[in-house]
């Protein structure tokens, strides 16, 4: 008898702890799932939660385009399904990631950025929204190298059952002016 109480118990507090963290990863959701009640805007991200096999292409000091570099690149729900956070496995060593928080006073995303190959005490910020055609476009106020006032635009596009891509420019205040430094493609690795 004893042990069958022991059984209910342990039971019951199994199922408590695992509804309270119920969008989690698990073996039926391994990416985890949206939290209902997260803002709408958590499923800006769902065309893009899981793992793509892409291409990293970067500009070198001369300005010509560095080789591809392999990459995996991988996104989930975290904090119980209020959040989202993305991480890349180089083949170079490389390995960066991101925490991307909606946060609904200001109607954006906040993206926070933090990289093996530039450990830093404080991440990189960006902010932005889905635009009106699905792409996600997200800016850092940043100045070109001839000081111009402007800033550094990553924009998530040609988003598909395919896969998507992905581009780091840096464009003028007016947006008129832009010019790429970092382009990544991705196909579904799933």
């Amino acid at each position: 008898m004893k042990n069958k109480i022991i059984f209910l118990v342990f039971t019951f507090l199994s199922t408590i702890s695992y509804s309270q963290y119920e969008n989690e990863a698990s073996p039926e959701n391994p990416y985890g799932k949206p939290h209902p009640d997260a803002p709408t805007q958590i499923k800006d991200y769902k065309d893009l939660i899981g793992t793509c096999n892409c291409k990293s292409i970067s500009r070198k000091p001369d300005q010509s385009w560095a080789e591809p570099v392999d990459m995996k690149w991988t996104f989930k729900y975290i904090m119980n399904g209020m959040a989202v956070q993305d991480e890349t496995l180089k083949a170079d060593g490389n390995h960066s990631g991101s925490l991307r928080q909606f946060i609904a006073d200001s109607s954006k995303w906040y993206v926070h950025y933090y990289s093996s190959a530039s450990p830093t005490t404080k991440l990189s910020t960006w902010d932005g929204n889905k635009n009106k055609d699905g792409d996600i476009v997200l800016y850092r106020k940043q100045k070109a190298p001839n000081g111009a006032d402007g800033f550094f635009r990553l924009t998530f596009y040609d988003i598909s059952k395919l896969g998507y891509k992905w581009v780091g420019e840096w464009v003028n205040e007016a947006q008129t002016v832009t010019f790429p430094t970092w382009k990544i493609e991705c196909t579904w690795a799933d």
